[in-house]
């Protein structure tokens, strides 16, 4: 799943093609992908309960705005118009937004496809449809107020202060998007072994210490993984369609028994949090008073 760099890099890619860009025309191919105010907060995509969507005014998907900003927290990104209206997308697994030209033909799964006002257009497409295109009349913010701190600016003492509150192991913290925005799976574990922490761990037991050296692992794996366009471990792309390269850096995400990078010796897959998750039994050793130093 996209976490914080993908998006942040989907962000600045697709920046210089909508920036000051008209949306001459939206379409809407399904509409149970697209959450509007009063649509079940996941969209009908995902809504258990009877319920048919009401057809959209297209004006809510930004239809006729000028295009002034993309704005990003956590693993979000918005689309935000001239008139306050907002476009907040998701990716979920497998989504993707995509700038193409004028008359180069939509994939598979594509499901809403906005037209500016130049003839190219941006398309949301989703083979598995976890992810959400959310309309959001006035803007992000009251959206993102349920969202912790963005992890590229996460500072120690705000890490420290959240993880003492909370008795789950650090890295299902790490996992909630309401903890701390940004993280998921992947930096979660290359993060956790950065600061040499089991995932595992009760959060409560995290020392200022502990908090200071995984907040500023988490800054700086996520700013390396920017560098070099996110990590593609099977299907995303930015906005221009190139993959990431950052999974080639990998320490320990997906390398279950392969040696550890510091020490030699195998790395552990284990579940955690309902999530498999890879660490070194050496170099993140569940009692923190074993901790290397």
């Amino acid at each position: 799943m996209p976490e914080l760099p993908e998006v942040e890099t989907l962000r600045r890619s697709l920046e210089p093609a909508l920036l000051g860009r008209t949306v001459a025309s939206v379409r809407i191919i399904r509409r149970d992908i697209v959450a509007a105010p009063g649509d079940p907060p996941g969209g009908f995509a995902r809504q258990r309960t009877p319920g048919a969507p009401a057809r959209l005014r297209t004006q809510h998907l930004l239809r006729n705005d000028t295009v002034t900003e993309l704005r990003r927290r956590g693993k979000q990104l918005a689309i935000i118009g001239d008139t306050g209206r907002s476009v907040i997308v998701q990716l979920g697994m497998t989504g993707s937004l995509t700038h193409s030209a004028e008359h180069e033909p939509a994939p598979p799964h594509t499901h809403v496809v906005w037209t500016l006002d130049d003839g190219s257009r941006l398309l949301f497409t989703d083979p598995r449809r976890f992810g959400l295109v959310r309309l959001v009349p006035e803007g992000p913010g009251a959206v993102w107020q349920q969202l912790g701190p963005d992890a590229l600016a996460l500072r120690a003492e705000d890490l420290h202060a959240r993880s003492v509150r909370t008795h789950r192991a650090i890295k299902a913290a790490l996992l909630d998007q309401r903890f701390v925005a940004g993280v998921g799976n992947i930096y979660a574990d290359e993060a956790l072994f950065a600061a040499q922490i089991h995932p595992g761990r009760s959060a409560h037991q995290m020392t200022a210490g502990d908090a200071k050296r995984l907040a500023a692992a988490i800054r700086r794996i996520l700013r390396q993984a920017i560098a070099r366009g996110g990590s593609t471990i099977r299907d995303y792309r930015d906005g221009s369609g190139n993959p990431g390269s950052f999974q080639r850096r990998h320490k320990v995400y997906g390398r279950a028994d392969q040696p550890c990078t510091r020490c030699g010796h195998p790395l552990l897959g284990t579940q955690i949090a309902q999530r498999t998750t890879v660490l070194c039994s050496v170099c993140q050793p569940f009692s923190r008073s074993s901790r290397s130093a």
